[in-house]
């Protein structure tokens, strides 16, 4: 049996070409992309219907991307991703896969010496995270008229939180190469700890529309040692009260319609895991309200707020979740409180009272 004794780079080199059987052994359930490579398939994480694909040249790169949990530039970023492991993990089965040896006969081997991201591609990262935001204005400056195009499009209010900021022109990349140029939203992305973790990116059009990419929406990598479960996009100050969301423009409704400080998280894993800072002793899911899927029955975003009701309860802290009433339309994947702020205004959220009951009502 070969041993792979060497770092990233060689592995990876190996691997290339052949990163099609590996996704499959080492995570199944990708098999269904992999077998429709370039074709969207519903996503092996959070569900859906056709949000994720792997590239086209998957065999050679290894990886893929889905409109919500992302875009994973190679076959290790996409099994750290849908496995959960760390970057030494995978290295050790890649190369135990190309050595011969199935995902389930995989232990670690004091003989690999992989090669972990360090300082210098933390810096990296960092590096590219402040520039963007350094590069980046106001929304009230005069060159920031598509962000708010786009935030009136949508129907809200232009007087939006100095928390987002404007980019004139961001690079969108996708499948290893640059799509095109866009002007952007921005917005940080905090840890439990309350510092800059990452940077959210909406990509528009110069007359206020999403721009015509894949993925318009998608989150910058964080800075190699910070983790973004349990973060969320702090929009305003929080009270004792606090209103979570998924989206950045649903907590923006949730805001304008109720005037609870509403946080967003930015997908629904993210709400899942959210931790609210001290002092918060209340917490007000507004939950997406998806359709059902094979890996979630009940809807991803419903699913996802019960767990994070249920997690909070176990805290301590007063937690209660609320979806829209209204049916899903024909041809959508769901809708959410901005739709329903759009449909009837203020007077389609619920009154304080119910929410005051919502917040008391065991998980």
């Amino acid at each position: 049996m070969r041993q792979y004794e060497y770092d990233a780079a060689r592995v990876k080199e190996d691997a290339r070409g052949r990163w099609a059987s590996i996704l499959q052994d080492l995570a199944p359930t990708l098999t269904d992309a992999v077998g429709r490579q370039g074709r969207h398939v519903p996503c092996p994480v959070h569900g859906g219907r056709d949000g994720f694909r792997v590239f086209r040249d998957v065999d050679e790169t290894g990886g893929g991307v889905c409109n919500t949990c992302g875009y994973f530039a190679d076959g290790f970023s996409l099994l750290m991703w849908i496995n959960g492991w760390e970057f030494g993990k995978t290295i050790r089965a890649v190369a135990s896969h190309l050595a011969g040896v199935r995902a389930s006969h995989v232990v670690p081997r004091a003989s690999l010496v992989a090669h972990r991201p360090g300082p210098a591609d933390d810096a990296v990262r960092r590096n590219q995270l402040n520039r963007t935001w350094r590069e980046s204005l106001p929304l009230t400056h005069r060159d920031a008229e598509p962000a708010r195009l786009y935030l009136a499009r949508r129907g809200l209010a232009v007087r939006v939180p100095p928390a987002l900021r404007f980019h004139p022109e961001l690079g969108y990349y996708a499948d290893n190469g640059l799509v095109g140029r866009y002007p952007a939203i921005l917005a940080q992305l905090s840890g439990q700890d309350g510092d800059a973790l990452t940077l959210h990116r909406t990509y528009l059009t110069v007359d206020g529309q999403k721009a015509p990419v894949e993925a318009p929406r998608k989150l910058m990598r964080p800075p190699l040692a910070r983790e973004r479960a349990g973060g969320a996009i702090r929009l305003v100050d929080p009270g004792s009260r606090l209103a979570v969301t998924e989206g950045i423009e649903t907590a923006l409704a949730v805001l304008e319609a109720t005037g609870i400080p509403a946080w967003a998280t930015g997908n629904a894993h993210l709400l899942e895991t959210f931790v609210p800072p001290p002092g918060v002793h209340q917490v007000l899911v507004f939950a997406d309200k998806d359709r059902p899927s094979r890996q979630h029955p009940l809807g991803h975003g419903q699913e996802a707020a019960r767990s994070l009701v249920t997690r909070l309860w176990a805290m301590g802290i007063r937690a209660g979740a609320i979806a829209p009433a209204a049916d899903i339309p024909e041809g959508r994947k769901g809708v959410d409180w901005l739709d329903v702020f759009n449909h009837l205004g203020s007077a389609g959220f619920p009154a304080l009272g119910s929410v005051a009951q919502a917040l008391t009502r065991a998980a």
